[in-house]
């Protein structure tokens, strides 16, 4: 089977390691499954999570990571050919996923400098990109917000890793990538092109990758739009207690967006697979 895992709330919350996911992982890989981990985090590199997730014991490949920011990457290189240079409005991990795939890469930061340093507009000062790719960026600024909303209106085109509200943190949750899509959003008029969950596009970028079909997957997660993602791409999919949806939160969702099946934890989650196992995908 394929196996489109969450990160965060499925194989660990915050620092600390789900109990039994990545022995499971480990053992269904054994087994012959493809295991390729999904996020719609964009601030990082993927050999960030390859340290973190080898450490706790999960099977991992530079290859096998997908974040929003990787699956942008890909999406561009794959189906907008013409986009060559691009205005990144992010952090530093989504700047590195778009240079892997050939793409001249300005900062907003960058950018907003020679905006205030040489009084010419944001297209100017990004080189007038043929795109502007927007994610979570911590060490966002006004004149950054500037610089991007200026190249959309000029024409570029405007892509959004995700659009999550929030980002979970050790203090709590914080702004998401969605707060600055927004912002640039309403400044620029103009409605952008969304990778990440719940749409479809970084589910089909990640079973790409591995060369699968993302209907053949399972999607493992812990949040709706998880199981949201997996029904646009019309995959089965398990929703795992252990992050942030509850029963309770459940049964307030209509059955038609209900997932595949439940899972309280590790053990459960194998049972589950070895059931799925036998089914074909589009069943069950």
């Amino acid at each position: 089977m394929l196996l489109l895992v969450d990160l965060d709330g499925v194989v660990y919350r915050g620092t600390a390691p789900v109990p039994g996911v990545a022995e499971l992982l480990a053992a269904r890989v054994a087994l012959g499954d493809d295991v390729v981990y999904v996020t719609n985090n964009s601030m990082f590199y993927r050999t960030a999570y390859v340290t973190r997730l080898a450490e706790m014991g999960a099977p991992v490949s530079a290859d096998r990571v997908v974040s929003s920011g990787r699956a942008t990457a890909l999406y561009l290189r794959e189906h907008e050919p013409g986009i060559r240079r691009a205005l990144v409005l992010g952090a530093s991990g989504l700047e590195r996923e778009m240079r892997d795939v050939g793409l001249d890469v300005i900062t907003a930061a960058h950018a907003a400098t020679r905006m205030s340093r040489e009084g010419i507009d944001g297209t100017d000062a990004a080189g007038r990109p043929d795109a502007v790719i927007c994610g979570l960026d911590p060490q966002l600024t006004y004149a950054r917000l500037a610089v991007a909303a200026d190249a959309v209106r000029a024409g570029a085109r405007f892509i959004a890793t995700n659009r999550d509200p929030t980002y979970p943190t050790e203090r709590g949750f914080q702004p998401g990538a969605g707060t600055v899509v927004a912002a640039v959003e309403v400044a620029s008029g103009t409605v952008p092109l969304t990778i990440g969950k719940p749409g479809p596009l970084l589910l089909e970028e990640a079973a790409r990758a591995v060369g699968r079909g993302a209907r053949e997957a399972v999607m493992i997660g812990d949040a709706m739009s998880d199981i949201a993602a997996a029904h646009a791409v019309g995959c089965r999919s398990v929703l795992m207690l252990t992050g942030v949806t509850t029963r309770e939160r459940l049964a307030r969702v209509a059955a038609a967006e209900h997932p595949t099946a439940v899972a309280a934890d590790a053990a459960e989650l194998g049972r589950i697979l070895q059931e799925l196992e036998t089914s074909p995908a589009g069943e069950g």
